[in-house]
């Protein structure tokens, strides 16, 4: 037998810039926009990142939704209210130069199926300013959501989706991108009951989506950029999705990762179970929509009743949270997409996203040293993980040695 070297395949750690909105306060920001993208890659530099994960967002001027009704801030660090010309561009570029930070990628997250056709419009409009910007930095992938259209049922949105997305998808085939999509549910989106408010939030969607894609030619553009959190948030476990994938033949849709965590709350699911808060939230007064805007962000009760958000390294070591899929388990993680998923490591971004509440401080110092402990702790899990995939799956068996014990499984709990 002949020895294989041991050489580990690493990721490049980066953060989504809504972490932070206002590292350039509004007032610098919205005459200079550039400002802010100059600013974060300074402050990435900063947090030892090796890249940014492009935060758009339609201006506060121009949205459908009032910034008091939403449970975070607007983070549009890539301000677009004017296209990204090629002057803009380089000068973003000559700072991704400087501070040797890359764009991962651009995330514009909105309803990208919203059911008024005009809203819709101004949200594919921006989001084929998102595809130019995309192209003018030399991103090579917009991350986003689908939606939903709340007129319709979920089986009804497929063709929706065809009708409406796949030309979307056309856009960014003859940009040369790729359109990740992350599969938060979105509960809050709406004060209804529905919970899953963007139809691509679980692998039998993402098949159902990735097939109406391929038909249309335009199965390379559909890509997931997953996000364990969600999975918490729905009762699966993250092995268990990606064996899920190769056991379908498509081990290759996710082409990307937001590290971002979700620790389930045992007394809020036995209050509640996974299907959330669904009266009582204060987004509803006298049995109608409540008609002040701010109280509509506690439509995000269906989901915070149940759950609350982790950022990468912030939550406790707890092994029978992560057996029963209450918390992320960040090692098996990352163990699990290497041995499941067809994914160039080396390529693939891995982001933190922060959307730990108690932490979510709006202040530049004491935010810095929370990201920089976050960011170098998934950067230790990623590099543990690459080693004993390369350990265990490489180097052992070159030379016929077992590996020891039995490890998790998919589909047992």
């Amino acid at each position: 037998m002949t020895a294989r070297s041991f050489a580990p395949r690493f990721m490049k750690v980066g953060v989504l810039t809504a972490a932070l909105q206002e590292l350039t306060p509004r007032d610098v920001r919205d005459p200079d926009p550039d400002r802010a993208i100059e600013d974060w890659l300074a402050f990435a530099a900063e947090l030892e990142a090796d890249s940014i994960q492009l935060s758009a967002a339609l201006h506060p001027s121009v949205s459908d939704v009032p910034e008091e009704a939403m449970l975070d801030p607007v983070a549009n660090t890539l301000d677009l209210r004017d296209v990204c010309t090629r002057a803009r561009a380089d000068r973003v570029l000559a700072a991704v130069a400087q501070t040797g930070v890359e764009i991962a990628d651009i995330g514009y997250f909105d309803n990208m199926l919203h059911g008024d056709p005009a809203i819709r419009a101004v949200k594919h409009d921006f989001m084929l300013r998102v595809f130019d910007a995309a192209v003018l930095l030399g991103c090579p992938a917009v991350c986003g959501f689908v939606g939903r259209n709340q007129s319709r049922s979920i089986e009804a949105n497929l063709a929706d989706f065809e009708e409406s997305f796949v030309p979307l998808l056309k856009e960014a085939k003859a940009r040369g991108l790729e359109y990740r999509i992350e599969q938060c549910p979105m509960p809050g989106w709406t004060l209804d009951d529905s919970f899953h408010n963007n139809i691509a939030y679980t692998p039998g969607t993402w098949i159902a989506l990735f097939r109406i894609c391929e038909r249309h030619g335009v199965g390379d553009q559909l890509r997931i950029h997953y996000d364990p959190s969600h999975a918490i948030l729905m009762g699966q476990d993250t092995r268990s999705i990606f064996q899920y994938l190769r056991d379908e033949g498509v081990p290759f849709l996710i082409s990307g990762f937001h590290v971002k965590g979700q620790v389930a709350d045992p007394k809020g699911l036995a209050a509640w179970g996974y299907g959330g808060q669904t009266l009582g939230r204060g987004d509803w007064v006298d049995g109608k929509p409540s008609e002040n805007p701010a109280d509509h962000a506690n439509a995000w009760n269906k989901q915070t009743a149940i759950c609350e958000h982790e950022l990468p390294g912030t939550a406790r070591h707890d092994p029978l949270a992560y057996l029963t899929n209450r918390s992320v388990d960040w090692l098996d993680h990352q163990l699990a997409a290497r041995e499941l998923l067809e994914l160039d490591f080396e390529k693939a971004p891995l982001i933190v996203e922060h959307e730990y509440p108690p932490a979510r401080v709006q202040d530049r110092e004491s935010l810095k040293p929370i990201l920089q402990g976050s960011i170098a702790f998934t950067r230790r899990i990623d590099e543990a993980a690459a080693c004993m995939y390369a350990l265990q799956s490489e180097v052992l068996p070159a030379q016929g040695i077992p590996v020891q014990g039995v490890g998790r499984q998919a589909y047992r709990s």
